[in-house]
Formats: C-alpha cells, sequence, structure tokens
C-alpha cells in the first residue's frame, strides 16, 4: 500500500510517499506559511498533497495536541494561528476520499524512531524534538503513552526555571524557553543580530567563534537539565533526541557528556541517542500510522 505521509510544522511541511515498511519513493518539503493561520495552512496542505498522487491512505504529524480519535487539533499555540479546533481528519477524508489518520509531531517522530529507526530495539523509550520549541513523547511497551487525556509528554513545559523567561503557553520558566532551539538563537543574537539560524552559529562556530562556543554550552547544559529530570522520573533505557539542531554530529555527544555529569550514579546505564531518521521522523512516523 502506497501512503502518504506529511509533516506539519511552524516553518515547513514535509510530504513523502512510502509503502508500509518505510520505502520512501518521494519525498519533497514545502512553505507551511503558518503565520497566516490555520485555514491557510489547510489550504496549502490540500494543494500539496493534490501535487503529491497515488497514494491510498493519508498520515498526519502535526504540531499541536491531537484528539487522535477524531483527527482533530485540541490546542495551538500562536506559532499556528486559529489552527485550535481544526477538524483536520474529516476535512482531508472529505478532500481525498482515502483513509486519514492524525498524530502529533512529537509522537510521530517517536512512532518513526521506534519502527524505523534508532528507537526500534527498544520497547520503552523517550524522544525529544528541539526545534521552534520542544516536543516529547514518552513510548512504553511499544506503545505511546498518552496519559490520562490524550495529551501527556508536553516535556517543553516543565518548569526548569521558576518565575524565568515568559513561554507562549502563558506561563513563565518552562524547558522550551531555555532549550529549544528558538532560545539558543535568542541568546546568540545577542551577540550579533546575524545569528539568526542554528546554520549561521554553526558555520561560525566551526570557525572558532569563542563567543558562540560558550553560549552553546550553556544551551546545552540547559538541555541537560530537563533530561536529567526525565531520567530521574522514568528511569528509561534510551532517550532519543532529535530535531534539526540535532543533526550537528557534536550536539549528542555533548549532551550526553552534560548529563553523565549530573544524573545520579544509579541512573548510569541510560543511553542518549542522535534521532536516526533526521528530517523526515515525522513522515515516516505518519506513513507508520497505517502500518502497525
Amino acid at each position: 500500500m502506497n501512503i502518504l505521509g506529511a509533516d506539519i510544522g511552524g516553518t515547513s511541511i514535509k510530504i513523502g510517499i512510502s509503502d508500509e515498511h518505510g520505502h520512501l519513493t518521494s519525498f519533497g518539503e514545502y512553505p507551511s506559511e503558518s503565520k497566516k493561520g490555520g485555514k491557510h495552512l489547510v489550504e496549502r496542505l490540500i494543494q500539496y498533497i493534490t501535487e503529491n498522487p497515488g497514494f491510498e491512505a493519508i498520515g498526519i504529524s502535526t504540531a499541536g495536541q491531537v484528539n487522535v480519535t477524531d483527527g482533530s487539533i485540541l490546542y495551538a499555540n500562536d506559532n499556528i494561528p486559529q489552527y485550535t479546533g481544526t477538524k483536520l481528519k474529516a476535512i482531508l477524508e472529505h478532500e481525498f476520499h482515502v483513509p486519514v489518520l492524525v498524530e502529533n509531531d512529537a509522537n510521530a517522530a517517536a512512532i518513526g524512531e521506534g519502527a524505523f529507526g534508532a528507537g526500534k530495539p527498544y520497547d520503552d523509550f523517550l524522544c525529544l524534538t528541539y526545534g521552534t520549541g520542544i516536543g516529547g513523547a514518552i513510548v512504553l511497551n511499544s506503545q505511546i503513552h498518552r496519559g490520562y487525556n490524550g495529551i501527556a509528554a508536553e516535556f517543553g513545559h516543565m518548569i526548569t526555571h521558576p518565575l524565568g523567561y515568559p513561554c507562549n503557553c502563558g506561563r513563565r520558566g518552562c524547558y522550551e524557553t531555555y532549550a529549544s532551539t528558538t532560545a539558543l538563537i535568542r541568546k546568540a543574537a545577542d551577540i550579533d543580530h546575524e545569528f539568526t539560524n542554528g546554520r549561521i552559529i554553526f558555520e561560525a562556530i566551526s570557525q572558532g567563534d569563542s563567543r558562540l562556543e560558550k553560549v552553546l554550552d550553556e544551551w546545552v547544559t540547559e538541555v541537560a537539565y530537563g533530561l536529567t529530570s526525565l531520567i530521574h522520573v522514568f528511569n528509561p533505557p534510551a532517550i532519543i533526541i532529535g530535531g534539526g539542531i540535532m543533526e550537528q554530529d557534536m550536539l549528542a555527544a555533548m549532551v550526553d557528556r552534560k548529563v553523565r555529569e549530573l544524573i545520579m550514579e544509579s541512573y548510569a546505564d541510560v543511553q542518549i541517542l542522535k534521532a536516526r531518521l533526521g528530517n523526515k521522523a515525522g513522515v515516516l512516523g505518519a506513513v507508520s500510522l497505517h502500518s502497525k
């Protein structure tokens, strides 16, 4: 069966067509124009799907909290205005007349890593994706643990700095305000306003910019603070860290070293693993919704 997987984010919509074993025959990335609002984003999604024919089912990985039963968006922050309440499954099934399944993007990335990537050897693991914010997923017995009402693992909104920076969620001191890619860029921009994305930052670091090395080390420490708390709470055999920023080969090793400085010795068996599927994790996770 050919399955179209779409990964909806604040910056881009990634689309691929795959069989149920994760073998992609096509993959593309398109602007989401999410700041124009949920209605506009869905219109773009329909356009992009139409441009990628030849599928018998659709899997969606999307930012926001998802009701997986009816495929609607329970909550989305201002990264995608007016997206909350969107009945995505119903809209797409009406448009394309194929079965549609919808999943939160962090859960989808974890499902993809569990099916085809770094999580494959493990029945239990945590997965975190670092980007505009921080997404999280809990995998127990090879299944997503959803919590009481289906929205567990909002790791990005753990309070790591009480009364700290304001967060998009309306609270202060959340993990993602200190350890997301957005947080790293904010700190780098304090040094030079030209440091506007991760690629520029790491190019400067590779050229020996010692100011940014300090910023990066402080950011890695913030990443490790959150992971240390999760390790002490969940005692997982593995934590998978992904998102575009974690594609940098040096980062997973830096995070691992810092975590080992912070965790209790009795938790030292935990493995900190770099996600293997890269920017295709959400698409492949969406595909695997139909192949379980």
